[in-house]
């Protein structure tokens, strides 16, 4: 996810009209970009049946997906064409400056911005207002931000939470008034648990083999012995992690990879906020970057700040992506009992991203799209000093998810 430098922020709103999104959906012109971009060839919807009964309920729906892949937001159009429904949809600011024609589409399908680098109150206001207006199926990712780790469910935000929790207050106040009885729904708030699970369509082994020739060629590694497929990915990401090493200590490490990853992103958000001169929020990785990341959007467009200093600050920005990116190579991904193609595929695929800045595409992909059974938002507060009831359910819905779809990847 990318800060946006080139001006400041300002609110993008969605576009009510359903002419646009029905004119993309009639000319499949997601399935296009999705193939052509993403590798995404083919997808499989199961449980749509929860979806389908939860929108003839006439029911305000927030959809809360996990996020492991660009893809996401444009496949969760096909359960929408296959419903004949239309949604709106939550959309980092960076996407809408991407380009022109980047822009223009997130809109015209329903897109609204939100300003991840600060407290956005009219995104989540215009978050409101849709699942309070319940006429259209309203997309958040609850994980915040895309990570490539398919199988596993990172930290959800109580956001999502808040935003269901006040239009459900919202409605009920509309309903309890005689003069708006009529437009408030006769319907409940509810969260729809989905989880997106890619497959790949064929043996990864010629692409794979490809990706990795690419990668040892340049990092000097020729005539390298045979080796497999997994062992060649883990000892790439080693090399990327010593190389990373390198360039914050002076010298690369020795011992197991997971505490060398954490003890190089702590490093580096420990010296990237002591040069920026602000303290750390708390121990957990996403806040810290999340702090980072606002502080140099908010600098940046201070007059207070010259040429030089703004470098800086895109230096800064850089270094906390970099941590953030390092905070997604799970421990024990690749084991040797539980390392699949898919995740062979999603390594390379952030190896890729990390070093040269894009990923390889080529290798076909299948996205199922399950839904769960909604879980019904009440108004009530959560208790206090406990996990709220409502995420931990849609974490609980999503993680068992996740797992069974796992199961469907082939082992390596």
């Amino acid at each position: 996810m990318t800060v946006v430098f080139d001006r400041p922020y300002e609110f993008v709103p969605p576009i009510r009209s359903t002419v646009w999104p029905w004119v993309i959906q009639r000319l499949r012109l997601y399935d296009f970009y999705l193939r052509r971009k993403e590798g995404v060839v083919d997808y499989e919807l199961r449980g749509i049946e929860h979806l389908k009964d939860a929108v003839n309920a006439e029911h305000s729906i927030l959809l809360a997906p996990n996020h492991c892949r660009y893809a996401d937001p444009l496949v969760m159009g096909w359960p929408g064409r296959h419903l004949g429904i239309h949604v709106h949809a939550m959309a980092s600011w960076h996407l809408f400056n991407e380009g022109k024609l980047d822009a223009f589409a997130i809109r015209r399908m329903g897109g609204f911005s939100v300003f991840r680098e600060g407290n956005d109150r009219k995104a989540l206001e215009a978050a409101i207002e849709i699942l309070v207006d319940g006429r259209r199926p309203l997309i958040v990712f609850p994980e915040g931000t895309t990570n490539r780790t398919n199988d596993e469910l990172k930290p959800l935000l109580d956001g999502v939470a808040f935003m269901a929790r006040t239009a459900a207050k919202r409605r009920q106040k509309l309903k309890q008034d005689p003069a708006t009885e009529a437009t408030a729904g006769s319907g409940q708030v509810v969260i729809q648990p989905v989880a997106i699970k890619y497959l790949c369509v064929e043996e990864i082994d010629r692409w794979a083999k490809e990706q990795l020739d690419r990668f040892e060629m340049q990092i000097g590694w020729n005539r390298m012995p045979d080796r497999d497929l997994r062992t060649r990915t883990i000892q790439l990401a080693e090399a990327m992690l010593a190389l990373k090493e390198t360039q914050y200590y002076g010298h690369s490490c020795g011992g197991p990879l997971p505490e060398r990853r954490d003890k190089l992103i702590d490093h580096i958000l420990t010296v990237t906020e002591a040069e920026m001169e602000i303290e750390r929020p708390s121990e957990i990785v996403r806040e810290r970057v999340r702090n980072l990341r606002a502080t140099a959007s908010s600098r940046f467009f201070s007059d207070a700040y010259d040429g030089q200093a703004k470098l800086d600050l895109r230096r800064y920005v850089e270094s906390a992506d970099l941590a953030q990116d390092l905070s997604s190579y799970p421990d024990s991904y690749l084991m040797e009992d539980q390392a699949t193609d898919t995740r062979i595929v999603e390594t390379i695929q952030r190896l890729q991203e990390t070093i040269n800045g894009k990923a390889d595409h080529s290798i076909p992909l299948k996205a199922v799209i399950q839904f769960e059974k909604p879980i019904t938002v009440e108004t009530g507060r959560p208790p206090k000093g406990q996990r709220d009831p409502m995420m931990q359910s849609l974490e609980d819905s999503l993680k068992s998810m996740l797992s069974d779809l796992s199961q469907e990847a082939r082992r390596v």
